[in-house]
């Protein structure tokens, strides 16, 4: 998808993940929109941008 960050084995989007959680929207709601995403993929991707967002503030 043009090097935008999908999740692995699917065409989703990393960045529809960040926009339902800011939209109120919980985890779960959007596991049921993109049933492709599996729950761990989708704390994974959330812990890795956790984690490189603390290394570049800190």
């Amino acid at each position: 998808m043009n090097g935008t960050p999908c999740f692995q084995g699917t065409r989703v989007p990393f960045k529809n993940l960040i926009d339902y959680l800011e939209g109120g929207h919980t985890l779960g709601e959007f596991l049921r929109q993109f049933p492709t995403v599996s729950r761990e993929n989708a704390i994974q991707a959330l812990e890795e941008a956790k984690e490189s967002l603390f290394a570049k503030i800190a």
